[in-house]
């Protein structure tokens, strides 16, 4: 057989030369402009021209601080198709977390979008590797960098480039970080093979089955994760791409479902909600028909809230990830769990001494998984022991697997709740809260207790009143009486991280302030090193190499 590499760069060829007509859309400040995939490749290669210009070469490392957009979608592909890495960096984290993340990688350009630009500001002087800036929109009067340009002159004033030399498949096209919690973000490398594998793998049946004849609205974040890997299975296949620009809100997505009439859309249950909201605020206002499919990932989505989708003719269907495994593993059509692993994807729940449990839908233990699209290890990080066994990833998700190996989370293992010596599943009891109908939402953290050892504790965000008691008895015709909260917190709102998930960090920081009693502490795993399949070497600038 041919020793053909599997590359971003092919990617690309497809993109030009099998779906070169189809037409993509996205919001920008002047309206909604159509390109095709033909016009993306050439964004590309007039990219890769103005990078070469200014020394970008295969290793070099390229960070964009940048939304939805035909400028940052065309990053996606010229970068690693020059054989350079590209460092999306997620722009809702912490400064700190920004700098940190752009120093340890040690990137040389930064493309921006003008309106994140306060945020390279506050970072001015504590990102010296950083040393051409280029903004999408004006720059302004911003210094610090050996060259500031507007990125429509950096990209018109250099050659195009012509075609992209083959690069080894296990090299580094991009590198993401986590968005956790606690400690600093953890750097993530996936290689060109990790890429291309995981595209097929989400185009696949089995998958979610991005499809040439769909159109999807991409409201998650290409900041990060690599916008769920859409963009590059998009690519693939000539699906329609709909990009929400700049500052997306529920609003301009339901602007966006109704007048460019995608049939799926892709983002987080929170942002479902508030569109749902949003909708009913404006008496329904808006044309929903042609949607038919809400992918919402992050977390498992509210009973209520697909039964509401469903009432509009669209099924929410969801998967399960993480940064570390590109981020697909399990893929749901129903909506329900957490779904079966996609094609090439492993897993097992391990007890306390890592023996394998049996998949019987009732026998819990920590979720590990392995696949060549899936982490061995993090990016230069002396934390990488505690995530990894035995070529397995640790994920600190506590689960069970039903025989037709359909995953179901059960919680992060630093959320359960240890009452009496029983466990109480905090996800389930927020699910649980969530189906009554004066709750928007719902998160749950464990409390010190001096007789259970701990008890839950609920915050709430409320749409009506309720009384603690209506709740109890609510909850009490599921659930055992033992899971029942002792107290709720009335809030206006919940807290989230930088990628919109329940922030319970910051609840039990709140909690400890407010009360004065600390929360219970998260709970650290352990493990000894480990890897699996995929390897990505990125060049250092010594010569030497750093292997993911």
């Amino acid at each position: 057989m041919m020793s053909s590499q599997l590359s971003v760069a092919r990617l690309l060829w497809r993109a030009e030369n099998v779906n070169g007509a189809r037409i993509n859309t996205a919001w920008t400040s002047d309206g909604v402009r159509s390109f095709t995939y033909r016009d993306l490749v050439s964004d590309v290669r007039d990219l890769a021209g103005a990078l070469a210009s200014i020394g970008v070469k295969r290793g070099s490392r390229i960070a964009t601080m940048a939304w939805n957009t035909r400028q940052h979608l065309a990053a996606y592909f010229a970068v690693p198709a020059l054989g350079a890495v590209l460092h999306t960096v997620n722009h809702r984290m912490p400064i700190e977390h920004m700098a940190y993340t752009i120093n340890h990688v040690s990137d040389e350009v930064l493309i921006v979008d003008e309106d994140l630009l306060p945020s390279v500001e506050a970072m001015r002087g504590r990102i010296p590797t950083v040393r051409h800036l280029v903004v999408v929109g004006e720059p302004g009067a911003i210094d610090g960098f050996d060259q500031v340009i507007p990125y429509d002159q950096f990209v018109s004033g250099a050659s195009t480039h012509g075609s992209f030399q083959e690069v080894d498949e296990n090299t580094a096209a991009s590198i993401c970080f986590t968005s956790g919690t606690t400690g600093l973000p953890k750097g993530v490398v996936y290689s060109h093979r990790s890429i291309v594998l995981h595209a097929m793998a989400i185009s696949t049946k089995g998958g979610v089955e991005i499809d040439a004849e769909r159109a999807y609205l991409l409201a998650t974040q290409m900041s990060h994760v690599n916008g769920w890997g859409v963009p590059y299975a998009a690519a693939l296949q000539g699906a329609r791409l709909v990009l929400p620009g700049p500052h997306p809100t529920p609003e301009r997505f339901l602007d966006l479902i109704h007048g460019e009439r995608p049939d799926t859309f892709v983002g987080s249950p929170t942002v479902a909600a508030l569109m749902r909201d949003e909708h009913l605020r404006r008496n329904c206002g808006y044309d929903l028909s042609e949607l038919k499919t809400m992918w919402l990932g992050g977390q498992v989505p509210p009973v209520a809230l697909a039964r509401w989708w469903a009432e509009q003719g669209a099924r929410v269907v969801n998967g399960w990830g993480m940064t570390e495994t590109s981020p697909m593993g399990t893929f749901s059509p129903g909506g329900s769990m957490q779904g079966r692993p996609l094609p090439l994807f492993e897993l097992r729940v391990v007890d306390e001494s890592g023996s394998p449990q049996h998949w019987d839908g009732q026998t819990v233990g920590e979720l590990e998984v392995r696949s060549p699209w899936v982490a061995r290890e993090y990016l230069d990080d002396p934390r990488t022991p505690d995530s990894f066994r035995d070529g397995w990833l640790r994920t600190g998700d506590v689960a069970t697997v039903h025989p037709d190996a359909g995953l179901q989370i059960k919680d992060r293992e630093k959320d359960l709740v240890k009452s009496g010596g029983e466990w109480i599943s905090s996800v389930d009891l927020e699910n649980a809260l969530m189906l009554h109908p004066a709750v928007s939402e719902a998160a749950v953290i464990a409390i010190p207790d001096d007789t259970w050892q701990e008890r839950p504790l609920a915050w709430l965000r409320l749409d009506a009143d309720v009384t603690d008691e209506e709740l109890r008895t609510f909850l009490a015709t599921t659930l055992p009486r033992f899971w029942l909260p002792d107290r709720f917190v009335r809030v206006d709102e919940i807290p989230k991280t930088a990628m919109g998930k329940i922030d319970k960090a910051d609840i039990r920081r709140q909690h400890r302030e407010i009360t004065g009693q600390p929360a219970s502490t998260d709970q650290a795993s352990t493990a000894s090193d480990g890897r699996n399949h995929n390897v990505a070497v990125i060049p250092t600038r010594s010569g030497t190499t750093s292997g993911l």
